[in-house]
């Protein structure tokens, strides 16, 4: 077993015994339409998740405003954070959170002040001299025009950055060449009918004699640029744009014997693994999994018709339940029932949590080992051996000679080494089968009435 499905159940245990002793801070108030409009003396205790073509806020928000659309405007107050995704994104007013936004156009105004970071990625970031971001500004985008106040680091990859405010930390900034003009189609082409006009920003790096570096500034650049005199205060580090790998380093190749070596060691740690796990489910739970080996063994491909269907079944499971949980969610959330949108969202995260760990506890161990009991099983009935109903011996042999097959069939250094992978699937889809053959002739029968 790959140490990825190892870790992955331990974490999500883990994570499922957090959630169970968590307890919801917060509901939230959903709103959605055309356009969603938020008066100057409305008053949200709550957080605030919106999806609509338009929101202008200019009231207050005690809580996160989580929205979504093509034109999203703050002018009011949030006391918490605003993660919002559009098409512009504009923030005029005050928050005192953090600021995490995507979108074509972003904007911060005069008046706007972060008590957090800004941290966001889109075509056009701009910060107007007079706003004020209490923390770190981190960006990825086309460009971006920084004149107003920060108070810590600036961290940005872009092809074009101007500075023209007060930047209180170090800057780090990757950018494009200098002196190249405007690369690519004009604003205009990726911003749309943006409502906030879009500056045209100059490539590479620039630095307005009024802007002030308290730390220092890191920059990428194939040549040195000229930057006005006593901006920066700290130390002033070009750093090279590294050359294509591709290109200048080829990749390595692993030898034969590093992939047999490889193989070898994978092939050791799923016997044992399995063997393992194997020993301490059996003695666990003989009857179950007797059970099952005796389903496999009297009705084998309709385990494995069964297997397709319980592998798909458990998809269309997990987004039915993403869907019940987000759409009762917003129901109520637009109902006002806070509670009770809380209460769905966190069942619904228990509920998918714990179905995933289901999952790949099944797909992973019990199928495997159920398929390993039938083939021990059989091959000691065929040797004539008392092992045959040994309570441990059937699946150990089983086990061994299916990790072997596989892992032959798996071999790296022939040409049809992939049929190890659809001899391991059906295996778990034989194994699956079993499980849902047993479940739903469980589920079947009825109570004895006298």
């Amino acid at each position: 077993m790959s140490k990825t499905h190892k870790f992955f159940s331990m974490f999500t245990l883990l994570i499922l015994l957090t959630l169970t002793f968590a307890t919801p801070a917060h509901a939230f108030d959903g709103r959605s339409g055309d356009k969603v409009v938020i008066n100057a003396g409305d008053v949200i205790n709550d957080d605030l998740y919106v999806g609509a073509n338009q929101l202008v806020m200019d009231g207050t928000v005690n809580g996160d405003v989580l929205a979504g659309g093509q034109m999203i405007t703050i002018n009011g107050t949030v006391n918490g954070n605003v993660m919002a995704a559009g098409q512009t994104v504009v923030i005029n007013g005050t928050v005192t959170g953090s600021v995490r936004a995507a979108g074509a156009v972003i904007f911060f105004g005069e008046k706007a002040k972060v008590g957090g970071d800004i941290v966001g990625a889109g075509y056009s970031l701009e910060v107007r001299k007079g706003s004020v971001t209490s923390r770190d500004v981190i960006f990825g985008g086309g460009q971006i025009l920084l004149a107003g106040d920060v108070t810590r680091n600036v961290t940005v990859g872009t092809a074009a950055l101007e500075i023209g405010g007060t930047v209180g930390g170090n800057v780090k900034a990757e950018v494009g060449e200098a002196n190249q003009g405007q690369a690519g189609p004009p604003p205009g082409a990726f911003t749309g009918q943006s409502t906030v006009p879009v500056p045209l920003v100059a490539q590479g790096l620039t630095i307005d004699p009024s802007a002030k570096i308290t730390g220092n500034l890191e920059y990428t650049q194939t040549r040195e640029l000229t930057f006005p005199g006593g901006v920066v205060a700290g130390k002033v580090t070009r750093t090279t744009p590294p050359a294509n790998q591709s290109q200048s380093q080829p990749v390595m190749q692993e030898t034969a014997g590093q992939k047999v070596g490889t193989w070898s060691l994978n092939l050791i740690r799923s016997l044992v693994t399995l063997i393992l796990v194997g020993l301490l489910l059996l003695w666990l739970f003989p009857v179950f999994f007797k059970s099952l080996s005796e389903k496999l063994q009297s009705k084998p491909w309709p385990s494995l018709g069964w297997g397709v269907i319980a592998y798909a079944a458990f998809f269309f499971a997990v987004l039915l339940i993403l869907f019940v949980m987000i759409f009762g969610a917003i129901i109520f959330g637009v109902l006002t029932l806070g509670s009770l949108s809380g209460t769905i969202i966190w069942l619904g995260i228990l509920t998918l949590l714990a179905f995933i760990v289901g999952f790949v506890l099944a797909t992973s161990f019990v199928a495997k080992i159920v398929f390993g009991v039938t083939v021990g099983k059989w091959i000691l009935v065929r040797a004539n051996s008392s092992l045959a109903e040994h309570k441990f011996w059937p699946m150990i042999i089983g086990v061994a000679v299916t990790v072997a097959v596989i892992a032959l069939l798996s071999f790296p250094l022939v040409p049809t080494g992939f049929l190890g992978g659809l001899l391991n699937f059906a295996v778990v889809l034989f194994g699956l089968g079993a499980i849902w053959l047993w479940g739903r002739e469980a589920l079947a029968k009825k109570p004895i009435t006298s």
